[in-house]
């Protein structure tokens, strides 16, 4: 059988053919892409937006490689759960202020935001300056992270609209495994399955997270993911926690002021590892200004200046390991530095004054060095340097100095 060729396509259906081509939308994972195609290439590409809305959840969905706030505004067009407000005097009283003057970037959320797996959401100053995430008492907006997302240059807070203010927590509280369910504030969450990180740079973040009960994971700033994630010279403050992470790695820490947090100032938990912490200053928050606690390790602890904390100023709890605290200067706290139940940390040219306590070594550790520290003020000498009773002799204890009150220089080499 002799098969004939189908005739070539005349010159007018070349010409129609190529303009019909050309006259139709790119596709891909950009902020929109149209549907208004011939029905057998939407099936086939099925392109959709990726900002959706979940009425029934309250929920923002982001799917964008890259998106912002004026892309969800955009999109969703409902100023009832996303609001651009203009010419806010962002300088606010009680704000001691990173961003000063009058902005047209305000926005007004009244959703959560989930961003999914490979996506990113870029919340800064290209199009915002002050996120108010609206919470009433009754309410509590988070912001869910499986993929990535980027604060820079940027005011993050809650905000009651029947107040015209600040939504605060203080009816929060934790108190060893008892606790008081406090009013809900917005938090942000990087969830364990998170795919990027999530930087916050030279920023202010206030009065976000409360009490929900121990897991349930809304403190305010919570990492459950994100390794390598960074956060640098920002301002955290009147957070439930000011940070808790659990099993992140590679997270940098530094340049921060983080004060007057309702509970901890920084809280690594649960095999937090090979994180950085240093040149922050920490004070006057709740709880313990630095801790990490259970299976921590390979964190370093340098270059902080910490006080006025309602705890202890440094501490390394329940097998913290591998870990350095050095350079930090530390003062007006219960407790100046602690370690608790951990082995194999060093500590070493801190400066501890005005304490209760100067390092204190508690039961159950071991193999930890503290030495070439110098400890001024501390009301009792023999408080010090401590070795609690159950702490193992093999911790060594060598060029810590005590200054006393008529600046004495005390060795405490032999106490």
């Amino acid at each position: 059988m002799i098969y004939q060729a189908a005739p070539a396509p005349t010159f007018s259906v070349l010409i129609l053919l190529t303009t019909f081509l050309i006259s139709q939308p790119l596709l891909g994972n950009s902020v929109y892409a149209s549907s208004s195609l011939p029905s057998q290439i939407a099936e086939s590409s099925s392109p959709t937006s990726c900002i959706s809305y979940n009425l029934e959840e309250n929920m923002i969905i982001i799917t964008c490689q890259s998106a912002n706030l004026s892309d969800i505004h955009n999109i969703l067009g409902d100023q009832n759960v996303l609001l651009k407000e203009d010419n806010v005097d962002v300088n606010v009283d009680t704000i001691s202020g990173n961003i000063d003057g009058v902005g047209d970037n305000v926005w007004q959320l009244n959703a959560g935001i989930t961003i999914a797996q490979n996506a990113t959401l870029y919340i800064n100053s290209t199009d915002t300056s002050w996120l108010k995430i609206l919470a009433d008492g009754e309410t509590a907006h988070p912001i869910l992270v499986s993929g990535s997302l980027k604060i820079d240059s940027v005011r993050v807070t809650s905000w009651n609209p029947n107040t015209n203010n600040y939504t605060t927590s203080q009816d929060s509280d934790r108190n060893g495994q008892s606790v008081s369910i406090g009013t809900p504030r917005p938090y942000i969450v990087v969830e364990d399955d998170a795919t990027g990180t999530t930087d916050i740079t030279n920023s202010e973040l206030a009065y976000l997270g409360y009490e929900a009960g121990y897991g349930e994971g809304r403190t305010g700033l919570r990492y459950e993911a994100g390794d390598g994630s960074i956060i640098r010279g920002n301002e955290i403050y009147n957070l439930y926690f000011g940070l808790y992470t659990r099993g992140v790695g590679g997270m940098t820490i530094e340049n921060n002021h983080i004060h007057d947090n309702i509970h901890y100032g920084l809280d690594p938990h649960t095999g937090t590892h090979n994180m950085i912490i240093r040149n922050n200053t920490v004070h006057d928050n709740g709880s313990t200004g630095v801790i990490c606690s259970l299976d921590c390790y390979n964190i370093s602890i340098e270059n902080n200046k910490v006080y006025n904390n309602t705890k202890s100023g440094i501490m390394f709890s329940r097998n913290m390991f591998d870990s350095i605290a050095r350079y930090n200067i530390v003062s007006n706290e219960d407790n100046g530095i602690v370690i608790s139940e951990s082995h194999n940390n060093e500590v070493y040219n801190n400066i501890v004054s005005d304490s209760g306590t100067g390092i204190d070594i508690d039961e159950d550790s071991f193999d930890n060095a503290v030495y070439n520290n110098t400890i001024i003020n501390i009301p009792e000498p023999s408080e010090a340097l401590y070795l609690r009773n159950g702490a193992s002799q093999q911790n060594t204890l060598y060029s810590n100095i005590l200054v006393n009150e008529s600046g004495q220089e005390i060795s405490l080499d032999n106490n």
